[in-house]
Formats: structure tokens, C-alpha cells, sequence
């Protein structure tokens, strides 16, 4: 039977690279973002090779994650795994100097959102008793780093409800799993840096940072295990990154 799956944050980066990988494996997806035309680009791309049905919100409200679920058609309606990737980091700033507004978007994104759109899914699988979450952390929510302070904090709460997750779901045989990557080149800097192309673009200089495709690879690879495995935490970063401070660049 063919699986759908529903991606947040599908409009780039590590989403957009898994709706393009999953479309070519037999897999029915819904794409979701707050930006309306790349996620008709997408779905242009992406429908002669599958169904695609797609939901412009924002993660962060939860009204409207109450109306997307209510919109889907019938045939989109059976989610049988849902990948929590929407998230952000805003600003790079010590704990004193930094900006409310940075502070709730990570939270309200990182963290709420997660959850709000989690809790709209999770029914109907509890209910069959069968389903999957994959949620994308980070290594930042395994360690702390210098001016990383809440960011850090919003990927180690996506660490913890993770494995609360997997703990509370365990008895409805619904699998739950964190991909946790380094650093992978997608638009992550140049929205920290909000906009400051060549500081973010430094970010991943001197090195071969992950690419999106890469932890597209290894999401479709934990979804394709048998119904009695589950990857439960894995940690990815490129081979010149020993740890959130230890890179090794030649420049």
C-alpha cells in the first residue's frame, strides 16, 4: 500500500530535498511551508512522479495547523509518517544582548510548532496503532555552544520531546526517531545572519559541509527500515566536524 507522508518546512533545505527524494520512491506526500509559491514550484515539480497535495501555514499558529489538517481531501487524509523539519535560528548573540523577537521565533518554531503540528497528527495514528515521526534536531540540542543559548535550548527541548515521544507513544506501536545533523548548507545562515550573505556564507567555507541531500538520504533510509526496527537518535555531521566548535577548515 502506498505510504504518504507529510513534511513541514518542504520549501527548502533538508525538506524540500527529502519531498524530491520520497517522490521518486512510490510515496504520496504532503508538502507544507509559509511560502505559497515555491510550494506550488515544488508541487510542479514533483507531481509527475506522485500525488502531492499541499498546506501553506505557519507552524507557529495553531488555528491554522487546525485548518490545514481540516482542508486535506480524503485520499490525503491516512498519514502514515510525519517528518517535523520546520525550524529555524535567529542571531548569534550572548544571552544579554539578545532579541526577544529572535528568541520567541525560535521557540514558537523550534519547539511550539512541533508540537502543535504533532498533536493535530498523532489521533489517527494512536488510533490504527501504527505510524512514524521523524523529528530533525540538530547537534545543538546534544551540546551548547558559545551564542548559541536559546537555540541551543529549542534543539535539546526537540531532543527531550523526542524521546518523550517515543516513551509515550511505545504502547500504540508508533515509531519515533530524531536525525540530528551538523552543518549542512541550506539557508540556516543566511536567516541566522538575517540577510548578511557573506557572513553566512563564511559559515561554510574551508570544508565540505553536509548537504541537504545527504540527510534527505538518511531520512529516507530510517523510514524504509522493517515495521520491528526504529532508529531511535542519530547524530550526523561532515567528516571535518568533530563537534559544534571543532571544525576543521584549511581556511
Amino acid at each position: 500500500m502506498k505510504k504518504t507522508v507529510f513534511i513541514t518546512g518542504a520549501t527548502s533545505g533538508i525538506g524540500k530535498a527529502t519531498a524530491m527524494l520520497l517522490a521518486t520512491k512510490d510515496i504520496r506526500l504532503i508538502i507544507c511551508g509559509r511560502r505559497k509559491e515555491r510550494l506550488l514550484k515544488l508541487k510542479e515539480q514533483l507531481e509527475t512522479l506522485t500525488e502531492v497535495y499541499t498546506l501553506n501555514f505557519d507552524v507557529r499558529d495553531k488555528e491554522a495547523v487546525s485548518n490545514a489538517m481540516d482542508s486535506l481531501p480524503e485520499e490525503f487524509g491516512h498519514i502514515d509518517i510525519l517528518i517535523n523539519n520546520a525550524g529555524n535560528a535567529h542571531g548569534l548573540d550572548p544571552i544579554e544582548k539578545g532579541s526577544l523577537a529572535d528568541w520567541d521565533a525560535m521557540l514558537d518554531i523550534n519547539v511550539k510548532g512541533l508540537l502543535y503540528v504533532s498533536k493535530a497528527i498523532l489521533p489517527q495514528m494512536v488510533e490504527r496503532k501504527s505510524g512514524q515521526i521523524i523529528n530533525i534536531g540538530s547537534t545543538a540540542g546534544k551540546e551548547v555552544y558559545p551564542r548559541g543559548n536559546v537555540y541551543c535550548a529549542s534543539k535539546h527541548a526537540v531532543d527531550a520531546i523526542n524521546q518523550g515521544m517515543r516513551i509515550d507513544l511505545n504502547a500504540y506501536g508508533i515509531r519515533v526517531g530524531a536525525v540530528n545533523p551538523g552543518l549542512v548548507e541550506t539557508e540556516f545562515s543566511n536567516v541566522r545572519f538575517k540577510g548578511e550573505t557573506e557572513r553566512a556564507n563564511s559559515v561554510y567555507q574551508g570544508f565540505q559541509p553536509l548537504k541537504p541531500e545527504d540527510i534527505a538520504n538518511i531520512i529516507y533510509f530510517v523510514i524504509s527500515q522493517p515495521p520491528h526496527v526504529n532508529i531511535a537518535d542519530l547524530i550526523v555531521m561532515p567528516t571535518a566536524q568533530a563537534s559544534s566548535t571543532i571544525v576543521n577548515k584549511t581556511i
